[in-house]
């Protein structure tokens, strides 16, 4: 029987249907072990993670060993039946198999990783990878992947690479030349949405430029603010990366403090004049009660008493109209009580005529008296 067995294993396509049929049954033990030892290991661990990247590996790792031993039965009916070069074309198509295979997986691996790190990162509040750069780090992944497939391809059916090489260098110095401004608001804006200076809805102000407004949206190139004027101005996000920017809705909570300020005049009781301000800003909707509004002294000015109403918002874009509201109680207020706001006044002292208008001055005069 033995003698027999090894007679028919001398034939080779006997042989290699033997090889092949081995690497079928030992492709589905191998997934047996995986779905019961593996994946019942994983399945007890606190993280999916682990579970969802068995699960990506198993199908190439299945397909890897059915290719090895198709491939090997190939290559023991090769000497026999098939020509070198189909048998040469067949060993570089299961290698392009397995090395897309391989690839694709690990594709999406790491789009499993960077869903991870994001997650994570946004529970913690610190990290690279969140959900608003993701997007990015999946772009540059995928072209990563594509660019080692198309390489891994070309030396896999013996193509020359170094011209290709060489064009592709030439044409990426091109491309970053002609694309910098492009390059670098990318870079900016991985660099925004990673460190966070600011989020979709803050309040932010531009130091130099004087722009105030919400932001509406952070783009991979591009930063849009709305104004209170209801007007949507575009940021180059290179330009946001290097201007200094005050996040009015920063900070431990998004209320920020308005001050109304005013004069009183000289002569005015003080006291008077605090009382009076504590009850301009009650019953304003938009003030919060929480920090408690205050009245500051600030300094003697040139015509008055200068005193400021500090009060807190609840949103930054309120700030405009809760200092309206502010001033025009003050005035009303202040009239109601008597308080006088003064202004700027100038008095003319003339110490002496010029001589013509002198006498003419007295010629005038005493035509009037007679």
């Amino acid at each position: 029987m033995l003698e027999t067995l090894r007679d028919l294993l001398a034939v080779p396509w006997i042989r290699a249907a033997v090889i092949a049929g081995g690497s079928l049954v030992g492709a589905f033990l191998v997934r047996f072990i995986i779905e019961r030892t593996v994946l019942a290991l994983t399945r007890k661990t606190a993280t999916e993670l682990d579970d969802m990247i068995v699960e990506h590996l198993r199908r190439p790792l299945l397909l890897t060993l059915l290719i090895i031993g198709f491939a090997w039965a190939v290559s023991v009916i090769n000497r026999f039946y098939i020509q070198p070069t189909t048998a040469t074309v067949i060993y570089r198509v299961m290698k392009t198999a397995v090395v897309l295979t391989w690839l694709l997986a690990a594709m999406r691996l790491g789009r499993l990783v960077l869903v991870h790190l994001a997650q994570r990162t946004e529970r913690q509040g610190k990290g690279l990878v969140r959900q608003g750069t993701r997007p990015v780090f999946d772009i540059v992944l995928k072209v990563a992947f594509v660019a080692l497939a198309i390489y891994l391809w070309l030396a896999t059916w013996k193509v020359n690479l170094s011209g290709w090489l060489a064009s592709a260098g030439i044409l990426g110095i091109v491309m970053g030349l002609a694309a910098k401004d492009t390059v670098a608001n990318l870079f900016a804006g991985i660099f925004i949405l990673a460190d966070r200076p600011y989020k979709l809805g803050d309040f932010i102000q531009l130091d130099e430029a004087g722009l105030r407004g919400k932001v509406t949206d952070i783009g991979i190139r591009s930063t849009r603010i709305l104004t209170r004027d209801d007007i949507q101005i575009t940021i180059p996000n290179a330009i946001m990366g290097a201007a200094k920017i005050v996040n009015e809705t920063g900070g431990p909570f998004e209320k920020v403090r308005v001050a109304a300020t005013v004069e009183a005049a000289y002569g005015s009781d003080v006291d008077q004049v605090t009382e009076v301000l504590h009850t301009c800003w009650k019953g304003v909707e938009s003030i919060c009660e929480t920090p408690q509004p205050e009245v500051r002294f600030r300094k003697f000015g040139g015509s008055g008493l200068v005193f400021q109403l500090l009060v807190y918002t609840e949103q930054p874009e309120l700030r405009g109209p809760v200092v309206s509201e502010l001033n025009m109680r003050i005035y009303k207020e202040f009239a109601r009580v008597g308080i006088e706001i003064p202004y700027s006044k100038h008095d003319v002292y003339i110490k002496e005529m010029p001589g013509g208008l002198a006498a003419q001055a007295a010629d005038q005069g005493d035509k009037k008296a007679a």
